[in-house]
């Protein structure tokens, strides 16, 4: 079991439990108490006592002259989110019986994801969704075997509707193994640059999983003396909902003043993880937004590069392009362009 501890109280978690948080309330987060070692994907999770693959590789980092892609949307889902099922449903599999009913709630991505890992182990998935969700997600979470269930309101109503339905709450948010998952990409950049760290990773923001775990994959690298420094983190949201940059920025973040973005999967209003995210970014980067026209037009940019995103991932390319950023800049793509049209 992964050994994590409560952000709120300090209390480690001891067992596991059929809740994903502390017990507190707080937000679990994870303790990484051994060094980084060179070698094949369970080597840095040594909790994991089996390993549940549906054949992921080091997704390709493209050069592209002022900046470098990492497309991590060259995964079996077709998202990053399945570094993070990767670990999560590898965990739960040697811990909770088949057959058992798991739950998640998701704008599209991460329900997809924990889909195909979660009723590939055998798991009953229930996926709840925003009634708003793009039919091109919906299909494809019923594609790999979940139940899907249409809620109306906000995405905390969605995620109500996931905690109290009979089974396990496989939140990708609270669950501290599915951030863990995401330390994986900060080590295929580390290896990709030859064993060094960029001046810069541009990620796009709103649960806060990639963040998050990608900044722990950087810090268990610099603690373990890999790298000199972690690089700066720029976190991209958009003006149409940006709670985690009005945040970092000092700006007063009216929720209800939220508008219609392209960018449908950077749409939490009330991100569980803000602080801690805020707390990332301002001690190591920050964070950007960027308007409805500069998404459209980044993501017809990035296509004609050869990289066809989604309208979320195309918000880095955005980012990036609005000042000059010297040095060597990662931009973290997360999301096939063929899930949203």
């Amino acid at each position: 079991m992964l050994r994590a501890v409560c952000s709120v109280c300090g209390k480690e978690r001891t067992r596991f439990s059929s809740e994903p948080n502390c017990e507190c309330g707080g937000v679990l987060v994870p303790k990484i108490d051994f060094r980084y070692r060179e070698g094949p994907y369970p080597v840095n999770y040594p909790y994991l006592e089996r390993v549940v693959s549906l054949g992921e590789q080091n997704t390709p980092l493209l050069d592209a002259g002022s900046a470098k892609f990492k497309l991590d949307y060259f995964m079996p889902t077709f998202s990053y989110k399945d570094r993070g099922s990767k670990a999560l449903i590898s965990s739960l599999a040697s811990m909770l019986p088949k057959g058992l009913e798991i739950n998640e709630d998701s704008s599209g991505n991460a329900g997809a994801s924990i889909s195909a890992y979660g009723t590939s182990s055998g798991f009953k998935v229930n996926i709840f969704v925003p009634e708003n969700t793009k039919p091109g997600k919906i299909n494809q979470i019923k594609a790999y075997g979940a139940d899907i269930h249409l809620v109306k309101g906000s995405r905390k109503d969605v995620a109500d509707a996931a905690a109290t339905h009979p089974g396990y709450y496989a939140s990708h948010v609270l669950n501290p193994e599915f951030r863990d998952g995401m330390r994986q990409l900060s080590y295929e950049i580390f290896r990709q640059l030859d064993h060094r760290s960029p001046d810069r990773v541009f990620v796009p923001v709103s649960a806060g999983t990639l963040l998050l775990g990608m900044v722990a994959g950087f810090e268990h690298l610099l603690e373990s003396g890999e790298i000199d420094f972690v690089p700066e983190i720029v976190g991209v949201q958009t003006d149409a909902v940006n709670p985690v940059c009005s945040a970092v920025n000092g700006v007063t973040y009216d929720k209800n003043n939220s508008k219609y973005s392209s960018a449908d999967a950077l749409a939490s209003k009330e991100p569980i993880l803000m602080e801690i995210m805020v707390g990332k970014l301002k001690k190591y980067g920050k964070c950007v937004t960027v308007n409805e026209d500069d998404i459209i037009l980044a993501r017809s940019e990035l296509a004609l590069k050869g990289m066809y995103v989604e309208y979320s991932s195309a918000t880095v390319w955005a980012a990036y392009k609005k000042k000059h950023y010297g040095g060597e800049n990662i931009l973290v793509l997360t999301g096939n362009g063929l899930k949203t049209p």
